[in-house]
């Protein structure tokens, strides 16, 4: 289990974690910066060094192998779970060679939908692969990416997308395209894809490889001739990439009609906006006749990528009837004067515009609780609520930055009624009448708390404060080196519990193992800095926010240690 590393012998977990960290960030900077300059040459080069270098092999192979979820999922090969001496062997075989082995079909449910999403599973060997040259890859168009498009990038989230459609219609009412790509992980056309990203001959062989490797569903093999299959690690990248240009293509034209403006005697024409999150995006403009321009241009533009507009999905609508998108129903509301919206001279605009959790999120949230619920029917009271609680938390975090306590306290009133009929189920008639002072208590100030006598409460929709989300500034990205404004983000994030969020202010945004500072796509956990098996308590001062991969070190030396006292004071 060890490997010669500048002369010295070291295990997995004894590797210089810290210094490959700092060595590829300082080289994805370089890449960002070249990229934001136009020198290819340089871009190229220092791709090549960091997909040569150890520091990069070891993070990207520590990252399919110990950080994502997908480590405990099989490719064809059926490898999975790699031991520390598998790992530092895929290390030493990490090559970009132009080969690839099929992926694995898996079919996943698609929420509240009957059809099912297709996944392909590559090996663990192209996993790893794939995350090295998605280090390298990922800096060069982070420079390039337009700003209105936030899916799949790092330090960029569906709530910047739904606050930038909210700060173009805030004070206008505009008409919207509505719309969504049919099928776009799996109809890219493979040609487009390589001649866009115009990299260096052997990466270009590489990618061509991952597209062209084919699938395995139930051990029949079928041919790849278009798409990048969902499930790989540079899969959404690549999505990236495919629909880069597209905003810039939208908003070359101008409208002379609706919208136009005089300046002194010319007409001035006005672009339409376009907020993208991966395959869905709409366009925003004051005419409607010129949203349905844009809506064949589109469709024109996605064509030359071998994409189309999925008609089902596809709708133009005012601002005054409201839009769904990524959860959220985007609506503008007549009001009285009081109320209203403001332009900036101050004029009355006799409409506010209001953000909420659409109705099917809320439909789809209920219906995913009733399940739970029904499902511990027999269970202890803890065990229901610790299995809520987490779920609710999210889900109420997702919806924290919106307009959300009215439907707030609806969940609480709904789940009151599922959680009541849960508890008159569990009563005998001896006890019937006392269903209510069996499961709901006092705490603090509030008399009707679903808690146990141990003080396990359930977390209640309308106690998550509502906070304003700020977006993300214009184009910026995490390689850009800002690591204080990027901090600040970071611990600001509205899908942070809060206990995450006091941790990272307390340790400075750092990890508490390996003292590096956290990045975007970093995985972090929550550790007892003494073990609760040896007496440590659940209380936050003896708590500390860790990398997944530095808590599950820090788990194995908490160990070790206790195993070398109990070998030395047995007794």
């Amino acid at each position: 289990m060890s490997k010669t590393l500048n002369n010295q012998t070291v295990e997995w977990r004894a590797l210089p974690w810290r210094k490959l960290e700092v060595r590829v960030f300082k080289l994805q900077k370089r890449i960002f910066q070249a990229s934001s300059r136009g020198d290819v040459k340089a871009i190229r080069k220092l791709q090549k060094t960091l997909m040569r270098s150890w520091s990069g092999k070891c993070l990207a192979v520590r990252k399919v192998t110990q950080d994502n979820q997908g480590k405990r999922t099989a490719g064809v090969d059926g490898c999975k779970n790699l031991s520390p001496k598998a790992r530092l062997t895929l290390v030493t075989q990490l090559k970009v060679a132009g080969k690839s082995k099929p992926t694995r079909r898996v079919w996943i449910d698609k929420p509240g939908k009957v059809e099912k999403r297709p996944l392909g599973i590559p090996t663990m060997s192209d996993r790893a692969l794939q995350a090295l040259v998605k280090l390298a890859l990922e800096p060069e168009w982070e420079a390039k990416f337009e700003g209105n498009s936030f899916g799949f990038r790092p330090g960029r989230s569906a709530h910047d997308a739904v606050e930038a459609i909210f700060n173009n219609v805030r004070q206008k009412t505009k008409f919207i395209l509505d719309a969504d790509i049919a099928q776009c992980f799996d109809r890219i056309d493979h040609n487009a894809l390589l001649n866009k990203m115009n990299t260096f001959p052997t990466l270009r062989k590489q990618i061509k490889a991952w597209l062209k490797s084919g699938v395995m569903d139930k051990g029949i093999f079928s041919g790849t001739n278009e798409g990048t299959p969902q499930g790989g690690v540079i899969s959404p990248l690549l999505a990236n990439i495919a629909l880069h240009g597209f905003e810039d293509y939208i908003t070359s034209f101008k409208t002379k009609g609706s919208g136009s403006y005089k300046k002194g005697n010319r007409i001035v024409g006005t672009k339409a906006q376009v907020v993208r999150y991966a395959d869905d995006f709409v366009i925003l403009h004051e005419s409607e006749e010129f949203v349905n321009l844009l809506r064949q241009k589109a469709d024109k533009w996605l064509k030359t990528m071998g994409l189309e507009l999925k008609p089902s999905k596809t709708q133009i609508c005012h601002t005054s009837e409201g839009f769904d998108f990524l959860g959220f129903n985007v609506r503008q509301y007549r009001v009285g004067a009081y109320r209203a919206a403001k332009n900036p001279y101050g004029k009355i605009l006799g409409f506010t515009t209001l953000i909420k959790p659409t109705k099917e999120a809320v439909k789809r949230h209920l219906d995913k609780i009733g399940q739970i619920i029904d499902k511990h029917h027999n269970a202890p009271q803890e065990a229901l609520i610790s299995r809520l609680n987490p779920v609710i938390i999210g889900w109420c975090n997702y919806y924290a930055s919106v307009v959300s306590k009215e439907t707030f306290s609806k969940c609480d009133f709904l789940t009151y009624q599922k959680l009541l009929a849960w508890a008159k189920r569990r009563c005998t008639k001896t006890n019937a009448h006392d269903t209510v002072s069996n499961y709901w208590r006092t705490v603090g100030e509030d008399n009707w708390t679903f808690a146990t006598s141990g003080g396990l409460a359930l977390v209640k929709y309308s106690s998550t404060p509502i906070v304003r989300h700020t977006k993300v500034q214009g184009a910026r990205s995490p390689f850009d080196g800002d690591l204080v404004y990027w901090g600040k983000r970071m611990s600001s994030h509205p899908e942070l519990p809060s206990r995450v969020t006091t941790l990272l202010k307390e340790q400075a945004g750092k990890c508490g193992f390996c003292e590096l500072s956290f990045k975007y796509g970093d995985l972090w956990e929550i550790d007892h800095v003494v073990p609760t098996s040896r007496g440590g308590k659940n209380i936050q001062s003896n708590l500390q926010l860790l990398h997944r991969h530095c808590h599950d070190t820090k788990t194995a030396t908490d160990r070790d240690v206790y195993q070398e006292n109990w070998d030395n004071n047995p007794f």
